[in-house]
């Protein structure tokens, strides 16, 4: 099956819709709690095979396999009559499945997925060639379920396009790194509290997938990825990517991971790795949602609770991978006590600086990978290491993006570091000197003053966003002064 071809296809038929038209939200909106269901369904049929007692908490005239299938004897339903069943039984019925603290967790995630899903779509014979399509895919052939799965991977990154208030899509080249990075091994517990599509969880179960020699290690794979995920389309998309990458039943919460008081953490309720990229630039958080947290680290940035949530919900000697923008790095206020604590309690051994790129055209703000332990003594050296553009690249862009063999050089340093003039060591006491300000510059590399339009048009957007965040701020800190 052609992968071009197939997403040329879907977007053929929802695109002649006036319910959908062009709008990329709502065709994926719509199309993915579709897949769902047919996905599930699958998964379904192998329950169905190797549990003798299984039971489906879907009605039996709600299942893919009896609405959704056309068997070409004349009796498939279309045009209103698919409509009307869609708008008037399935969605009604399955936003309201009775669940209770008895559901399993593979039953109680459809209601989950299904809370907040709509139909847009207005003409039900465009409807039924888009369900035609969709089963088109044979699940039973390995062949078929990859190419679904590089299907679905491309619309993740059409979701890019509707990034908005700081809530961006992390590259996979940038996931899949850093998982690489935290060396993860079976037993770990791996937790993204702002978990999105699910990019940095199928990166951390791919590379343990690969560890698995039993049936009980892929037991305990499962259960030891967990994420949460606020917005319900991000978490729609991340529920069926990890189903589609291998996980029966994800560990993926629908909720806000600020709505927990931190201070009532146990242990149960830690991770031993956290790998993020938590929104910026967003100011989303009242005042109740940051009562949950100590006083000096109350803001309402995400950037920064998400930094604080970090620090409280890793274990003694857990590991943290995260991306955060420029703005952290020499912010004071919450940002300074947070980098206070982050120095004087863990070890912040290592700070790769992106190119502002990374993220075009959807931000130009620069950001950064901070890894750090959870030794409860403190941080010595930071390790620097400035990542360079690709050779005859002036900036990365949609369609020349980031890749993993950009990190190439940090994977031949990491292991044997030395200065050079890509890296350099700063020492604690350092950074206590400049008041906890972490944007340091590369000090091997001569400044080079760029003349190229695109690069300047970028290094103006970025210092655009950057005031406009400092705007913010400063509004936010007036605002509780008053």
């Amino acid at each position: 099956m052609s992968l071009t071809n197939f997403i040329k296809r879907i977007q053929d038929i929802m695109r002649k819709d006036k319910g959908v038209g062009t709008n990329d939200v709502l065709i994926l909106e719509q199309l993915v709690w579709l897949l769902f269901l047919f996905i599930y369904d699958y998964k379904e049929e192998e329950w169905e095979l190797y549990e003798d007692d299984f039971q489906s908490i879907i009605p039996e005239e709600l299942r893919w396999r009896n609405w959704a299938v056309d068997h070409k004897d004349g009796n498939a339903l279309t045009g209103d009559s698919l409509l009307n069943f869609v708008d008037q039984n399935l969605l009604p019925i399955l936003k309201n499945l009775e669940i209770d603290e008895a559901t399993e967790r593979r039953k109680s995630i459809v209601k989950s997925i299904f809370e907040d899903a709509n139909n847009y779509m207005k003409n039900g014979t465009y409807f039924r060639q888009l369900v035609n399509l969709i089963n088109e895919m044979n699940f039973e052939e390995i062949e078929e379920r990859h190419a679904f799965n590089d299907i679905y991977e491309e619309m993740l990154k059409g979701l890019q396009t509707a990034g908005n208030n700081g809530q961006y899509f992390t590259p996979r080249a940038l996931t899949a790194f850093i998982a690489e990075i935290m060396d993860l091994k079976i037993g770990d517990t791996v937790a993204d509290f702002a978990s999105g599509t699910g990019g940095f969880l199928t990166s951390a179960y791919e590379i343990l997938k690969k560890q698995a020699k039993t049936v009980e290690d892929n037991e305990i794979i499962n259960k030891s990825i967990y994420g949460a995920e606020k917005f319900h389309l991000p978490y729609l998309l991340g529920v069926t990517n990890l189903i589609l990458h291998g996980i029966d039943v994800p560990n993926l919460e629908h909720k806000n991971s600020f709505s927990d008081n931190v201070r009532e953490f146990t242990e149960k309720d830690k991770a031993s790795v956290i790998m993020m990229n938590p929104p910026f630039g967003s100011k989303s958080e009242d005042v109740a949602i940051q009562s949950n947290f100590p006083a000096e680290f109350q803001s309402s940035e995400t950037a920064d609770l998400f930094m604080a949530l970090i620090l409280h919900r890793i274990k003694v000697n857990g590991r943290v991978g995260i991306i955060l923008p420029d703005g952290f790095m020499f912010g004071d206020g919450v940002k300074q006590r947070l980098k206070e604590k982050l120095l004087n309690e863990f070890n912040l051994h290592t700070i790769i600086r992106l190119p502002g790129s990374v993220f075009a055209p959807y931000t130009s703000i620069a950001t950064n990978i901070l890894f750090f332990d959870y030794n409860q003594i403190g941080t010595q050296d930071i390790w620097y290491f400035e990542v360079p553009l690709p050779k005859g690249y002036k900036a990365f862009s949609k369609t020349k993006p980031m890749l993993s063999k950009h990190f190439d050089p940090v994977r031949e340093w990491w292991n044997n570091r030395k200065e050079s003039e890509y890296s350099w060591k700063v020492t604690k006491e350092d950074i206590i000197k400049r008041g906890y300000n972490l944007d340091i510059k590369n000090p091997n590399k001569p400044e080079e003053e760029s003349h190229d339009p695109v690069v300047l048009l970028q290094q103006y957007k970025a210092v655009c966003e950057e005031v406009k965040r400092l705007q913010d701020t400063l509004i936010e800190e007036l605002k509780s002064l008053l």
